[in-house]
């Protein structure tokens, strides 16, 4: 009985830990953005990654849909976003959602690809701070001449695709 004690004892005092540890540390929020100089829906090859796109993380309440908490960045000359957010979002849904495209050629979001869910609480067993959003993309306004060359490994035809 003693060691039952003393092992939920150990349980607790390391979950209070960890807890008391992570608990004021901000997320760190990272990404990219694309343009789908192809308009096939996803990342080829030719895919071309956007210095400068705008992206903004919006978080909403999970029970009113009422927008709380909102953060802007941008991405480097890899196309990649880095955004601090301080602050647990435990009671939110939070996405990151592209703005706007620096690439006028390039600057329709892909339905279905313009915004990504992050889980921006630490109430769910995940330790790191940082979290990764998946890729978002822009359409371009007309596809590489390439673009069949590119696609055919893929096997895409107008059946499936």
């Amino acid at each position: 009985m003693e060691r039952l004690a003393a092992l939920i004892a150990l349980c607790f005092l390391s979950a209070t830990l960890v807890g008391a540890h992570s608990s004021g540390n901000p997320f760190l929020v990272k990404g990219k953005a694309y343009c789908d100089t192809c308009n096939c829906g996803f990342e080829t090859t030719a895919t071309k990654y956007l210095a400068g796109a705008r992206v903004q993380i919006q978080c909403r309440d999970i029970k009113t849909n009422a927008l709380t908490y909102t953060i802007d960045g941008v991405t480097n000359s890899e196309g990649e976003y880095n955004i601090v957010v301080n602050g647990d979002r435990g009671d939110d849904l939070c996405d990151v959602v592209l703005m706007k495209s620096p690439d006028r050629r390039c600057s329709i979001p892909n339905k279905g690809r313009d915004r990504a869910r992050v889980i921006l609480t630490r109430n769910n067993g995940m330790v790191s701070d940082i979290r990764y959003a998946n890729n978002m993309g822009f359409t371009s306004k007309e596809p590489l001449a390439s673009c069949a060359q590119i696609l055919a490994p893929y096997h895409l035809n107008d059946d499936n695709f």
